[in-house]
């Protein structure tokens, strides 16, 4: 899997980020709450540390690692790019063929 960050997503990444603290950036198909495993939401986590499950996946435009659970691979294409909005200050999920998410979040998860 190879994930192309735009220059307007890392710099709202990095914002959040900050220097000197355990972080790592993780791609997330968030079903909690959906009802259903195959009823999800493509969203960014911010995470202390990989789980066990978890694999790196090719990061470019990206200073940091991006992580994906094993088990959400699936729901994913090969190749899907993460752009910027400003207005609305969201994240967009994209491939080729289709928009994942057009609103994702950066939700940190650490304690």
């Amino acid at each position: 899997m190879h994930i192309t960050f735009t220059t307007q997503a890392a710099a709202a990444i990095d914002q959040r980020l900050e220097a000197g603290q355990a972080a790592i950036l993780k791609l997330v198909y968030d079903n909690e709450g959906c009802g259903c495993a195959v009823s999800g939401v493509p969203t960014l986590w911010i995470e202390s540390a990989p789980q066990p499950n978890d694999f790196q996946v090719e990061a470019t435009g990206l200073q940091h690692a991006v992580w994906v659970d094993k088990k959400h691979e699936i729901y994913f294409e090969e190749r899907m790019t993460v752009d910027y909005k400003n207005e609305g200050r969201a994240f967009v999920l994209k491939s080729s063929g289709q928009i994942y998410n057009a609103y994702m979040s950066l939700i940190d998860k650490r304690s």
